[in-house]
């Protein structure tokens, strides 16, 4: 993907990312060093690449799906965001509502089904209690698949 970096003097913190046509123009602060300037970018590339991904992926029918053959409830809603950084996934119980984190969408699709299942264990008890876990581990790909997120440096994820 092509980049272009657009140096802003009115632009004082934040940065930008848009897709013009084939390009992807970086709006930053024109005082911004060209170590930030390259962090920012490589950020803005692989955030927009992950949007891309997951496009491709439809979380309604993976969890339709899911829900069916483990026998849990449909979400109200189930969504990528792009701003959870500690987490895989989350899940607002009263609402029904599962946000899947964009940093999956390069994941295998049965890792990706994993914590889509956890998130609607969650829609039965919003603890990590016993009952959440047997509900959880209807999944048969469960273990291996903590065991893939943990080797991806998320062991803290799956005990909260």
């Amino acid at each position: 993907m092509e980049v272009e970096v657009v140096r802003s003097p009115r632009r004082h913190r934040t940065v930008q990312a848009r897709r013009v046509g084939d390009v992807l123009r970086v709006s930053i602060p024109a005082t911004m060093t060209k170590a930030e300037e390259q962090r920012w970018v490589a950020e803005m590339v692989a955030r927009v690449e992950r949007r891309i991904q997951a496009s491709r992926i439809d979380l309604g029918t993976r969890a339709r799906e899911l829900a069916r053959r483990h026998r849990l409830p449909l979400p109200s809603t189930i969504r990528w965001v792009d701003n959870q950084h500690c987490r895989w996934g989350s899940c607002t119980p009263a609402e029904g509502t599962v946000r899947i984190s964009s940093r999956l969408t390069s994941v295998p699709p049965w890792v990706l089904d994993y914590v889509i299942v956890h998130e609607l264990a969650h829609l039965v008890t919003p603890s990590h209690d016993r009952r959440f876990w047997s509900l959880v581990n209807r999944y048969p790909r469960a273990e291996r698949a903590r065991g893939y997120l943990m080797a991806m440096g998320a062991e803290a994820d799956l005990d909260t």
